[in-house]
């Protein structure tokens, strides 16, 4: 059974969401205020948070950034501003997906059922679209390491700590290099073709990896931009 930790401190949204989303058959927890909800997912196993932006004491942005320290939990942001920065704000915090207030409690569930099944199937897909060596475990490439079997990365032998689609990317492109991706193209591979997001997602994501593996992210000597069309291993 899946379990899914909603983070609002309106009562009135809480209550209807865990009514609805426990007709599904899911467990469903629920936090008030941004502490709260960070003690619950560093105590529990969780398939998805929903995670409001304006919080007490923590707001949705630092909640956010403070799990993507320890966890891979797909988060969906809720917001009720509907300005392009904030969407992208959230993303760059580490948001797998946003919706706006007010929203459609069927939307709601059709993003989770689209995450859902874009994470059971993950280790199935990124294997078919990246098509690792047989046998092979460790990958380099420059001053870049991948363990893929534990899923972990290093540059000049000093573990980073990457995201699991940071680290799906980075694994498509060392097996794939020189050849270009087009945003749409990587939305397909990584994050599945049910997911609603746009290009902004796969350019967030890039700036972010980029950070974490390049020595100077705005000229990266790894992940190179094809203006005009998407991007590639170098």
């Amino acid at each position: 059974m899946s379990r899914i930790l909603v983070v609002d401190d309106e009562k009135l949204i809480v209550k209807g969401l865990k009514y609805s989303l426990e007709q599904d058959g899911l467990t469903v927890d629920s936090a008030g205020d941004g502490e709260e909800a960070l003690a619950l997912i560093r105590e529990n196993e969780y398939d998805i948070v929903l995670l409001d932006l304006m919080l007490p004491k923590m707001n949705g942005y630092e909640v956010c950034q403070e799990v993507r320290s320890f966890s891979d939990v797909p988060i969906i942001m809720l917001t009720a501003k509907s300005e392009d920065m904030d969407k992208i704000l959230g993303l760059e915090y580490g948001a797998d997906d946003y919706i706006t207030k007010p929203f459609n409690i069927l939307e709601v569930k059709a993003r989770i059922k689209a995450i859902m099944r874009r994470t059971d199937h993950r280790a199935s897909k990124t294997e078919e679209a990246v098509v690792l060596p047989e046998g092979e475990g460790v990958i380099e490439h420059g001053d870049l390491t991948l363990d893929t079997s534990g899923r972990r990365a290093y540059v000049c032998n000093e573990e980073v700590n990457l995201t699991a689609r940071e680290f799906d990317l980075l694994v498509l492109f060392i097996n794939n290099p020189n050849q270009v991706y087009t945003r749409e193209k990587l939305l397909e591979l990584i994050w599945g073709r049910e997911y609603p997001g746009d290009g902004r997602t796969v350019d967030v994501h890039i700036r972010r990896l980029r950070e974490k593996i390049e020595r100077s992210p705005g000229d990266p000597k790894y992940v190179k931009t094809k203006w005009g069309v998407g991007y590639y291993l170098a």
